[in-house]
């Protein structure tokens, strides 16, 4: 038997904060539970399985007594706002009508799509779907991660590969993954390639370090600024 477990929540409580923030008697637990999953599921369908594609790795969903709040983090928030924050609007109507309660939609924007793991299981698929190598589709993705900064990174797919008649899995890793350190940034997302041989599953781990020691966007450019300030005395 696999000694599996998932790389999220492994470290839900420890490094990693729960992606659903609210309290709620017991009464209204289940209610509440089965809306925040119809929203991911509705929000999911509208932005990322429609083109054009606005990459969105993650819904973060956070409720006071008033007012329920989604925050989207996507790779592309000009697609979720739309122009003059039309788009936003008109899902703010739609999510209140759906839940019957105030809602309020901020985005946050991923800056580096190549180091978020469920953009890198989105982007391979997608791939997959257009009949790419399956090879190159995962040997590029990696690569592409380690370029942009990941200390560690492997993509899996299984299925039907290639069209073969007999399903298969092909993983390529390169870098460190220290999957059961709880103090590892492990980021792990999954996606699904929905082909004319069959669905085709595919799973992505990106390793950005030790929580603590990593540096922001900022600190780094920061610092990168100050050594070309160096180089130029």
């Amino acid at each position: 038997m696999g000694q599996k477990t998932h790389p999220f929540g492994l470290r839900l409580g420890i490094t990693e904060a729960h992606k659903s923030r609210w309290y709620a008697p017991k009464a209204l637990y289940g209610e509440l539970l089965v809306e925040d999953q119809k929203i991911r599921a509705w929000l999911d369908k509208r932005l990322n399985r429609r083109p054009p594609n606005a990459a969105v790795s993650d819904i973060h969903i956070e409720r006071t007594r008033e007012e329920l709040k989604v925050i989207i983090k996507t790779a592309r928030p000009g697609l979720v706002i739309g122009p003059k924050g039309a788009e936003i609007e008109r899902m703010t109507e739609e999510l209140q009508y759906m839940t019957g309660r105030k809602v309020a939609i901020s985005v946050l924007e991923v800056k580096n799509a190549d180091v978020d793991a469920k953009l890198v299981a989105e982007s391979v698929a997608e791939q997959l779907v257009k009949r790419a190598s399956f090879r190159r589709a995962v040997s590029m993705k990696v690569e592409a991660a380690m370029a942009a900064g990941a200390k560690g990174a492997k993509v899996r797919v299984s299925g039907r590969l290639g069209g073969a008649e007999i399903a298969r899995v092909l993983e390529v890793k390169k870098g460190s993954l220290p999957l059961s350190t709880l103090q590892a940034h492990v980021e792990y997302g999954t996606a699904e390639a929905v082909t004319t041989y069959g669905v085709i599953g595919v799973k992505a781990w990106i390793y950005k370090g030790m929580y603590g020691t990593e540096r922001t966007e900022e600190e780094s450019n920061a610092a990168g600024g100050r050594a070309r300030a160096r180089g130029r005395k």
